[in-house]
């Protein structure tokens, strides 16, 4: 039987699905994010996230860069903070 994870185990399997997402842009752009909100995440919050990481980067990337529409289903307050940009943070 598999047991289903708890809220704090998404969190975790998040963060990693996050941060590995195949490009450097991506991985700060998406983790980056994460790191920033998480904390504060409640289940719709968490569950919102999660269907985020299920489409496509460039897409992702580029609703976050506003370069095109944001579908109904990701538009809201995290998404608005998502296009602030200001949790990017590029190690030199």
């Amino acid at each position: 039987m598999v047991q289903a994870l708890t809220f704090e185990g998404r969190k975790q399997r998040a963060r990693f699905r996050a941060w590995h997402r195949g490009t450097r842009e991506a991985d700060y752009m998406i983790g980056g994010f994460f790191d920033r909100y998480h904390e504060s995440w409640d289940e719709g919050e968490l569950a919102w996230f999660e269907a985020l990481l299920e489409q496509d980067d460039v897409d992702v990337m580029a609703w976050a860069l506003k370069t095109q529409p944001t579908p109904p289903p990701f538009q809201g307050p995290l998404m608005m903070a998502m296009q602030e940009l200001d949790y990017v943070d590029i190690p030199r």
